[in-house]
């Protein structure tokens, strides 16, 4: 009797009131497949205002709900005449035993917990609205009509089986005038926890639980139940009462009684147990009394399959939170696993919503130099946490990848908060998660300022490549002119230290423009001389050099410069640096480079440091002063051939060139960090020598 099977034609009328919704619309979709006329209300207002328009049935009732909550509008229903006996039945969203008697204090006709399993729900409305159409019809008729009114909402809350029997038994016996009254169902195993009258067989899977009521009160067991004899007469799936007048077929042990009306309690076709009820006469079971019997057979019946139900609930809600839990867990172990992928990616990543709402913060984001905590970041308008950027550039970035889908890269560049530049490729993905709409904007921020770098790198190299083939070209053609020029400087010049012009005023001219004509032809020279170092081929066998000992022999030379007199030298130097693959004269001409530069840049004096030390793969050589700085405008192009702030005359622009190709032929790098007013550092580092150059080639 899952549905309303039995019920007239014209369909019940249920008013469900529940102010969560999606509870409600569950309600509603479980019962109209059972055929039922469903009325809605979200408050009690609605609720009371259907009620008077309407005819209803029954009511399934929420108990939690704002405002007037379900407890307080079933006492209000119970104080009017029309609606004091309609069938309410209370839903609750848990199993509260303090909300269960209040409901029922309250007058609630059933306690129901959502969501409640679809055959209980049904089972219970069916079996309300029958209870209520019976004590409708039959109301103040008779004895009979209390009887089964009482009995059906007793056994309404009769959840297990022993539950059941007790108050069949007990009510079929006041209400028969019985001498006896013996109810027995059958029960799994796994629902039994009193009551069992079964011989204790291990291999049957159902037992049968009993009560008997007799002039004495109750008692439960199989002291007055011959088991055998009812077990048998069930495994024959009775389908109709008897009325036993022999003492030998009777199924309960009193020698009082001469009679026994038995009814079987059926349910689907199948007899799920037998209500036995003894007459101290065959006359006092009359028609009224085997008609009661028989209903209360029946309400019986639905009560044991209604608590057999329950009990399969009970085991599946068991099973159930079982596996959410289970799936709970899966679910935040995925969730912690995405979150640790998220987080161990190389970039800055952050979502936010069409609200511009943060929704996702990855831990890279936490860290960078513009770093904020994941927690003060989550849900917080996009434009509250990134102040740095100007609010109507970010407003446009979004809007576009809103509108267009598409997703759009831009290069940006910041500077740390040491000075450094850095470059960055952020990217705007637009994300879909329902329909074609796009609902959120990844955006995500890669750090490439070493590609940068790199590329500005290979870019030089490829420069200075360019300018070294046509060094190598052109210097020789340039240096035998020059040559040329010079040499008849110096040979005009003899001549008129000789005399041989005379000593005219003319030729106190001539001796000053021989000798800027020779100055100029040996400042051109020396940049050939330059030009040639730069495009000369410098490969040649590596051998064992320590940086210790090459900053040392510098350090000796540029002591004992005029020019150096006003600079104070700092040499750190480590002993037990590892040794670098190389050309010592290569190496220590960059170290005199990079100091000559250095103090050049404190014209007024200053600290030159130069420092060795090891490093991971490698050792590294500083060359630090505090000079002048160098402009950032200028830190790209330091490195370029003929680039040069100094004065015209004072430099070529081709020493640091020369350095650069020097550190690069040595597979190591040179960096710059400078800001003006503070000093430069210049850092080369170099890899250690690898064992093979060590030991000469030699197998090891």
């Amino acid at each position: 009797m899952l549905a309303a099977n039995d019920q007239s034609s014209k369909p019940a009328t249920l008013l469900v009131v529940d102010s969560d919704e999606r509870a409600r619309a569950l309600l509603v979709r479980t019962l109209e497949g059972a055929r039922y006329r469903l009325l809605e209300a979200g408050d009690a207002p609605t609720a009371l205002r259907l009620l008077h328009e309407a005819h209803c049935e029954l009511i399934l009732l929420a108990s939690e709900m704002p405002g007037v909550d379900g407890l307080a509008l079933c006492r209000v229903l119970r104080a009017q005449a029309a609606t004091k006996r309609l069938p309410i039945i209370m839903l609750a969203s848990r199993a509260d035993e303090e909300l269960q008697v209040g409901a029922f204090a309250a007058g609630a006709d059933d306690f129901v917990v959502k969501p409640a399993a679809r055959p209980e729900l049904l089972s219970r409305v069916s079996a309300h609205l029958e209870a209520a159409r019976r004590e409708h019809a039959l109301a103040g008729s008779n004895r009979e009509l209390a009887f089964l009114a009482d009995l059906g909402r007793g056994l309404l809350v009769a959840l297990e089986p022993l539950q059941v029997v007790r108050r069949v038994a007990g009510a079929t016996y006041d209400a028969a005038n019985a001498a006896l009254c013996a109810a027995v169902v059958t029960a799994n195993t796994n629902e039994v926890s009193a009551g069992d009258v079964d011989d204790g067989a291990a291999s049957s899977e159902h037992k049968l639980v009993a009560c008997v009521f007799d002039r004495e009160g109750s008692a439960e067991g199989p002291s007055l139940v011959d088991v055998e004899k009812l077990r048998r007469w069930l495994l024959t799936n009775p389908s109709a009462s008897v009325l036993l007048e022999r003492h030998g077929d009777f199924f309960l042990r009193d020698d009082t009684h001469r009679a026994e009306y038995v009814a079987p309690l059926r349910f689907a076709g199948q007899a799920l147990g037998a209500l036995v009820v003894a007459f101290d006469d065959a006359a006092d079971c009359g028609e009224t009394e085997a008609r009661l019997i028989d209903a209360a057979a029946q309400q019986a019946a639905l009560a044991a399959h209604i608590s057999s139900l329950y009990a399969a609930a009970r085991a599946s809600s068991v099973s159930l939170a079982r596996e959410v839990e289970r799936r709970t867990a899966e679910a935040e172990a995925q969730r912690r696993f995405t979150e640790a992928i998220i987080d161990s990616l190389p970039v800055s990543l952050y979502a936010v919503d069409r609200t511009h709402r943060i929704v996702a913060w990855n831990r890279n984001r936490e860290l960078g130099g513009q770093g904020v905590p994941r927690r003060n970041a989550l849900g917080r308008s996009v434009f509250d946490v990134l102040t740095r950027q100007p609010r109507a550039t970010l407003e446009r970035e979004f809007g576009r990848a809103f509108e267009t889908g598409q997703i759009e890269r831009i290069e940006q560049e910041s500077t740390a908060p040491d000075g450094h530049t850095k470059h960055w490729l952020v990217s705007k993905i637009p994300m879909r998660t329902d329909g074609a709409e796009v609902s959120h904007v990844i955006t995500v921020g890669e750090d490439i300022t070493a590609r940068v770098e790199a590329n500005r790198a290979v870019a030089r190299t490829e420069k200075l490549a360019a300018v070294g083939r046509l060094a190598a070209g052109v210097v020789h053609e340039i240096n035998n002119p020059l040559a040329t020029i010079a040499a008849c400087a110096e040979a005009l010049e003899t001549r008129v230290a000789e005399g041989t012009f005379g000593a005219s005023r003319d030729v106190d001219d001539l001796r000053e423009y021989l000798a800027l004509i020779r100055g100029e032809a040996f400042r051109c020279k020396q940049i050939t001389n330059g030009l040639l170092d730069f495009s000369r081929n410098r490969a040649g066998e590596p051998a064992p050099v320590s940086l210790t000992e090459v900053v040392k022999a510098a350090a000796r030379l540029l002591r004992h410069q005029r020019r150096a007199q006003d600079i104070e030298f700092q040499v750190e130097v480590a002993d037990d640096i590892a040794l670098v693959a190389g050309d010592a004269g290569q190496l220590q001409q960059v170290v005199i480079i990079l100091a000559e530069n250095a103090i050049d840049a404190m014209p007024q004096g200053g600290a030159l440091s130069l420092r060795t030390y090891n490093q991971s793969g490698g050792v590294a050589l500083q060359v630090c002063d505090t000079g002048v700085g160098i402009a950032q405008e200028n830190l790209a192009k330091i490195f370029d051939p003929f680039f040069t702030t100094k004065e015209v005359g004072r430099g070529t622009g081709l020493g640091l060139a020369v350095c650069y190709g020097i550190v690069t032929e040595h597979g190591g790098r040179i960096a710059v960090d400078s800001a003006v007013g503070r000093g430069t550092t210049f850092t080369v580092s170099l890899p250690a020598m690898n064992e093979e150059i060590r030991d000469g080639g030699r197998d090891v």
